[in-house]
């Protein structure tokens, strides 16, 4: 359906209802279409772990506490 804006605007809950039952809204400025409106939908991508199994390799004192010498860079002379 191309409705132009001015329609659209006053009808805007209507217009809203047809897309959400699927109907194709197309919004049009002068003739010319410039927007498609369609339904929201959450995108949801199942989440996988394991894609750099064997990839990488941490160290075992990754979490161990900073030297003092780097420390300074963050902190200054605080620590």
């Amino acid at each position: 359906m191309l409705i132009n804006i001015h329609d659209a605007k006053t009808h805007f809950s209507k217009v809203i209802n047809q897309a959400l039952k699927g109907d194709e809204i197309i919004i049009a400025r002068g003739g010319k279409p410039l927007i498609r409106l369609v339904p929201y939908t959450e995108e949801t991508e199942v989440r996988r772990g394991g894609q750099f199994k064997g990839l990488i390799q941490i160290s075992d004192d990754f979490d161990a506490p900073l030297p003092n010498d780097i420390l300074k860079h963050f902190y200054g002379d605080e620590k």
